[in-house]
């Protein structure tokens, strides 16, 4: 009886600590979620207004997009290593280290941001050479000039939500969002239309009126982690001239791996949007809406990966290896979930959501809206593969776990995504929705090699080296 009663009694206690991890990760996530939704919001919002200038525009802007992204990846994934590095020295109870990791977060931004900058500038270039109609490619240059700027405030933007996140508190980085959606959206329509007293600039206004905002979101989390609690302890500004080359190394080892996985998958949904380009502009615009669509659901596990980040890298902190473990596959679990629900949902109204961005009245409108209710038909399982493999990504994050999964990212996107794309978009005639059915293997592979990966290390109880020391 006694033994038996001991296994009950570590049953209820494992239950309780799975159950423990869920309600943490579902708050912590939560607000992390809603903030990606609130950053879509505005994307869709600046989509909605520019469709109004038809299918030129949107399809202008969806290769501006293509190219902006190209860049603002490769920054996006160095700065999202500081929160594993954060979270980490949050669970080992180094504040300095926490500082530590924004302030590197915040010189990648800048060094990286520089020079790519400057590159977008040649967008007009990059879209000929790619065999893109020349005013498609002129249109889209429009968006792009102004638009170049808006990275590294982003970036850094990105690094104070980590740090935010990382300390348990992510809610400040929802207030901002919330605030600047409305704020967007008259700041766009007014830039665009010509609205108050304002020049119309259509696409040269989209892409200035997401620059200022995202500068001013920057400045919002800058007053708010240097004069607010929690976080203001943490003097995020002390020392920000010192040089901290190791530390910076160190991000760079975990952040770089990162930023080249983040490059391949968008490359694939880049190389998308010029195999779309080279079908037709009716099909370009398809896709843009059916991947807008598919960027607000993929924002929600997004969110929750987010979370699996900062828990596992708590778990960490402490040296729990099952800790790590349970993290990991709550986040995974609870995503799954939730994308098979909403899937449910987008197949339901696939022929609705188009009509949103596009409304109806003419042939060619009424073409772009049947083509994007195909397309997230299509991408049905493509959804939920790819909010598996952003959680678990997160996951191994938590780990510093970056280099195995970017040449999962490099087999899974291109040996058998962008090879599936081409194959059944032009040998095999299925035209776009063969683009997507390549999407949907691609994401598959990926995200179960990741999963394999993410077992493996936890079983074992792999446990990366500790945070280091410093002011």
């Amino acid at each position: 009886m006694t033994i038996l009663n001991t296994h009950i009694a570590a049953a209820l206690r494992t239950r309780g600590l799975w159950r423990a991890e869920l309600i943490g990760t579902v708050k912590l996530a939560l607000p992390i979620a809603l903030t990606q939704l609130g950053q879509v919001a505005m994307m869709t919002s600046d989509l909605v207004l520019i469709g109004h200038l038809g299918d030129n525009a949107i399809a202008a802007a969806a290769l501006g997009q293509t190219i902006l992204f190209a860049g603002f990846m490769l920054g996006m994934g160095l700065v999202s290593a500081v929160a594993p590095l954060a979270a980490q020295a949050f669970g080992a109870h180094e504040p300095r280290m926490v500082r530590r990791a924004l302030r590197v977060g915040l010189w990648v931004s800048v060094m990286a941001g520089v020079p790519l900058v400057l590159i977008q500038h040649s967008g007009e270039s990059l879209l000929l050479a790619l065999g893109q109609d020349r005013d498609s490619a002129r249109l889209a240059s429009q968006y792009l000039l102004p638009l170049s700027w808006s990275m590294i405030p982003a970036w850094w933007f990105i690094a104070l939500r980590g740090f935010m996140s990382a300390v348990n508190r992510p809610a400040p980085a929802l207030w901002i969002t919330l605030a600047a959606i409305p704020l967007n959206v008259l700041l766009a329509y007014a830039f665009i239309y010509g609205a108050f007293g304002l020049p119309r600039l259509e696409l040269l206004g989209a892409g200035t009126a997401t620059t200022l905002i995202n500068t001013a979101m920057c400045i919002a989390g800058f007053w708010i982690a240097y004069t607010q609690r929690p976080f203001k302890k943490y003097r995020v500004l002390n020392r920000f001239w010192r040089a901290d080359w190791k530390l910076l190394w160190r991000l760079i080892t975990v952040g770089g791996p990162i930023s080249a996985a983040f490059l391949l998958e968008y490359g694939l949904f880049a190389s998308a949007a010029i195999l779309m380009g080279w079908i037709g502009t009716s099909a370009l615009a398809a896709h843009q809406i059916a991947l807008q669509t598919a960027a607000i659901l993929f924002m929600v596990p997004f969110g929750i990966s987010m979370a699996a980040t900062v828990r596992v890298g708590h778990a960490v902190g402490r040296n729990d290896s099952a800790g790590t473990r349970r993290a990991g596959f709550a986040a995974i679990g609870l995503g799954a979930i939730f994308m098979a629900v909403m899937v449910l949902l987008i197949v339901t109204f696939r022929h609705t959501i188009p009509l949103l961005y596009l409304g109806t009245g003419t042939a060619e409108s009424n073409a772009t809206v049947t083509l994007a209710a195909t397309l997230l038909a299509v991408g049905a399982t493509f959804f939920v593969v790819d909010g598996i493999q952003t959680i678990t990504a997160g996951a191994l994050r938590g780990l510093n776990d970056t280099r195995i999964p970017m040449l999962f990212a490099a087999v899974s996107f291109w040996l058998f995504g962008f090879t599936a794309s081409y194959t059944l978009a032009f040998p095999a005639g299925w035209g776009a929705s063969g683009v997507w059915t390549g999407f949907s293997l691609g994401l598959g592979v990926y995200a179960l090699l990741l999963v394999w990966r993410f077992n493996v290390l936890t079983n074992r109880g792999y446990m990366p080296a500790p945070p280091g020391h410093g002011g």
